[in-house]
């Protein structure tokens, strides 16, 4: 099921299940997980996207390797909010998602986490090559920690 809010959907979660976080882009999905306390986020993987039916199969495959309990989709907004054509892409991606498993599913806005992804591999010395190879699930944990700081707070 897909919940707007984070409140409704950390209300939906069972209890002591790891989350995942996940930076969809045209090429690639970036893929983080959390643990079960839901305190820290970790860049998982990213995965080269092909045909839906693929994509989702290897998610289903995280999603059961790891029990996930709930995944975040970061929503790319626009900077002054709106959503646009990769917004309501990654809204359709979700939808198509749902079909497939009963997990909670939300959104997070991801405006800029892959600036600050980019940012943080810089300071860490990351070479141009292995950026381009990482930049995708770190975005993803940043997404991913995000939602696990707001759910502290609710």
């Amino acid at each position: 099921m897909i919940f707007e809010t984070v409140q409704e959907f950390a209300a939906a979660l069972p209890p002591m299940s790891a989350l995942a976080g996940l930076d969809l882009g045209t090429k690639t999905i970036g893929v983080a997980v959390s643990d079960r306390m839901r305190q820290v986020s970790t860049p998982l993987e990213t995965i080269k996207r092909t045909k839906f039916t693929a994509d989702a199969a290897r998610l289903q495959t995280i999603i059961t390797d790891r029990e996930l309990g709930g995944l975040i989709l970061g929503l790319p907004r626009n900077m002054d909010g709106s959503e646009g054509p990769r917004a309501q892409s990654t809204r359709g991606f979700a939808r198509n998602l749902e079909k497939l498993t009963d997990i909670p599913i939300t959104f997070w806005d991801e405006r800029l986490s892959t600036v600050a992804a980019e940012r943080a591999l810089l300071e860490a010395d990351t070479s141009r090559k292995r950026r381009a190879e990482v930049i995708d699930h770190v975005a993803a944990g940043y997404i991913l920690q995000g939602v696990l700081d707001r759910m502290r707070h609710l």
